[in-house]
């Protein structure tokens, strides 16, 4: 597809470039469910998305059941028939979570399902203040001292060879349930459930952790012929699997299909508090609700507070604890946010003191931070920015502990690894990462990243990219639409909500909100709409008149509803004409009615009609067809908003 040149409006950040999908060949899908054929628009994202098929896109809507878990996972019948004995033995057993959402709904799902089948389970997850990440070898002593002889680990393990180590040594079994890289060499246990262990096409390979504890605990009540406890665990798996960004496709999208739905009206006390809380008590319960209301209430606990606060929250049957214990969430929260508005405040204060050519790889430290959410403002100065981001945070003994963000194309893994010499540890994977470094090495540390950071800049053609998925006109934006778009959810990773775009927009109003977000009323023929562009940093007042790319919300405020734009980036627009560039030839495409006129740079004009028909611009006569002639009509169309 040829690109286009707007203007950049985002003065902080690298000018940003529009890519617009390419054209669709001919053909119509039309798939329905239920009798309902979806809108034009929407059939362009997903067949942009590869589903070229109606079956393809029926499969999407309404995904088969998952298969029978057993023949995926090699390891489920030896982990089923352990914990099966435990629980006809009411035996003891620990299970070893994690402390962000996914290890503690994990945790609380198991700890659930394994209490109403007779075992004991106890949780035991790590500080993250005083432990650091994942099952240790003190864990391992401590429930061994206490006469725990099965440990099952929920989003973590496949990496703690010392505790795994430990653990044999003091004949403690563990069965790890993880969905972290496996090492090549493999720790000692006795079963694993891992995605990448499955089939390489197995509808199972997308599963987080507290996915994987789904499964064990559905295998284990199936083999003792019980199903209590497994609607709890669906909405905790619901809220787990968002949380942790999973991909919501394979098994992640039916189980969430069939169980979100069912989270408003949850039997778990904790959930029912944490709506109430939250405010959500009158609301339906989705997948961006999940995210955005629920899942960082979570969170705030692991980053703050004690993590086991949530498993007792999630397990307990008495509603009035729960509320107690949701309030304490409510408060950690609110703490949680108010650390966030501090520690970015003087983030950006230190990168302005930079000046305008400050560092490509932006690597700021304050002793005082919090290291339990320097991540969430480092992935803030990712948006704000477009570089690479690393925060550090004092750990004592002249040591720091780092979280790092960066933006799209630039591997936090392999920058680290390129940096191994002088960390005491890291991880990550290509969008994020940790590390832990030495005060006296800071200062090299950062000089080697500022140079891996300019060398991937250099490489790049030009700021953040804009790649909306299809043209989405103002007037087409209404209740049945927004219906029509629901049915695409749950969207989050591998299956994203789409970005629209919609060309030449007139901008009624404008104002900026108190937070700093920019509020726009945008016309486009009969129809006006609002839009918020959130966290707003361009300039104060926009033009006249923009093109805008946007996912659609719905937006519930004190009883009322309104579908409304929530802009992802915005350009002057180019009107009743733009430039379009192919390889290295420029065009001039002008709407006349609805037909497009091209005009090349020795002034030749070619006019696409509105029946098809390629006439030239000046004579009128007819074109003959060829390839290139039809692919450039199609991008001009495109460019000037005419097509989906």
């Amino acid at each position: 597809m040829g690109s286009l040149r707007p203007a950049p409006l985002l003065p902080e950040r690298p000018e940003q470039r529009w890519q617009l999908p390419p054209p669709l060949p001919a053909g119509d899908l039309s798939p329905s469910l239920d009798g309902q054929a979806l809108p034009a628009e929407l059939l362009a994202v997903l067949r942009r998305r590869g589903l070229e098929s109606a079956a393809a896109i029926e499969a999407l809507l309404d995904p088969p059941a998952a298969p029978d878990p057993h023949a995926h996972f090699a390891d489920l019948a030896v982990a089923v028939q352990r914990l099966e004995r435990a629980c006809r033995e009411g035996e003891r057993l620990a299970i070893c979570g994690d402390y962000d959402a996914d290890g503690m709904t994990s945790t609380a799902l198991l700890v659930g399902v394994l209490q109403r089948l007779g075992a004991r389970p106890v949780a035991a997850i790590p500080s993250r203040q005083d432990d650091g990440y994942g099952l240790n070898a003190a864990m391992v002593e401590r429930l061994a001292g206490e006469g725990i002889a099965l440990l099952v680990t929920v989003d973590n393990g496949i990496a703690a060879a010392e505790a795994l180590d430990r653990a044999r040594e003091l004949a403690v079994e563990v069965i790890l349930t993880d969905h972290h890289t496996i090492p090549e060499q493999r720790p000692p246990y006795l079963a694993l459930l891992h995605p990448a262990c499955t089939p390489p096409e197995s509808p199972f390979r997308g599963l987080a952790g507290v996915g994987l504890a789904y499964v064990l605990a559905m295998a284990l009540s199936q083999q003792l012929g019980s199903r209590q406890g497994l609607d709890a665990a669906r909405d905790l798996f619901c809220i787990g699997t968002i949380a942790d960004m999973a991909p919501l496709l394979g098994v992640n999208r039916r189980w969430l299909l069939d169980g979100l739905p069912q989270l408003r009206r949850s039997r778990l006390a904790g959930l029912q508090a944490l709506q109430r809380v939250a405010g959500l008590e009158d609301d339906a319960v989705d997948a961006q609700v999940v995210g955005f209301q629920l899942a960082p209430r979570i969170n705030a606990v692991g980053r703050l507070g004690d993590p086991e606060l949530v498993v007792e929250l999630l397990t307990t049957d008495d509603p009035e604890r729960a509320l107690e214990l949701a309030r304490d969430c409510e408060a950690l929260n609110r703490q949680r946010r108010e650390l966030c508005g501090a520690i970015e405040a003087e983030a950006i204060a230190l990168v302005d003191a930079d000046g305008p050519h400050g560092s490509r790889f932006l690597l700021l430290a304050q002793s005082h931070w919090h290291h339990g959410v320097i991540g969430i403002v480092a992935s803030r100065l990712v948006e704000r920015y477009g570089r690479p981001v690393a925060l550090l945070a004092g750990e004592g003994n002249g040591r720091l502990r780092a979280s790092v963000r960066a933006p799209r194309g630039f591997a936090v893994d392999r920058a680290l690894q390129e940096c191994t010499d002088l960390l005491e540890r890291h991880g990550g994977h290509p969008a994020a990462g940790g590390f832990t470094v030495l005060a006296e090495r800071v200062a090299a540390l950062h000089e080697r990243l500022d140079g891996l950071a300019a060398a991937w800049l250099g490489g790049q053609s030009g700021g953040p990219l804009v790649e909306p998925d299809a043209l989405l006109r103002l007037e087409r934006i209404d209740r049945p639409f927004w219906r029509q778009l629901q049915r695409l959810e749950p969207f989050g990773i591998g299956h994203a909500a789409p970005v629209f775009w919609a060309a030449d927009c007139q901008v009624s109003s404008q104002k900026l909100l108190r937070g700093g977000h920019l509020e726009l009323e945008l016309r486009q023929g009969e129809a006006a709409l609002r839009a918020i562009a959130w966290r707003w940093q361009g300039e104060a007042v926009v033009p006249p008149r923009l093109d805008v790319a946007f996912q659609l919300r719905n937006n519930r405020w004190q009883g009322s509803e309104r579908l409304q734009l929530e802009l992802v980036a915005l350009r002057p627009s180019g009107a009743e004409e733009v430039l379009l560039q192919r390889a290295h030839r420029t065009y001039r495409c002008r709407r006349q009615g609805e037909a497009v006129l091209i005009c090349n740079a020795a002034g030749e004009k070619l006019l696409s009609l509105p029946d098809g028909r390629l006439t030239d611009g000046d004579s009128g006569c007819s074109r003959p067809e060829h390839p290139y002639l039809r692919t450039l009509v199609q991008e001009a169309a495109m460019a000037l908003g005419l097509v989906a």
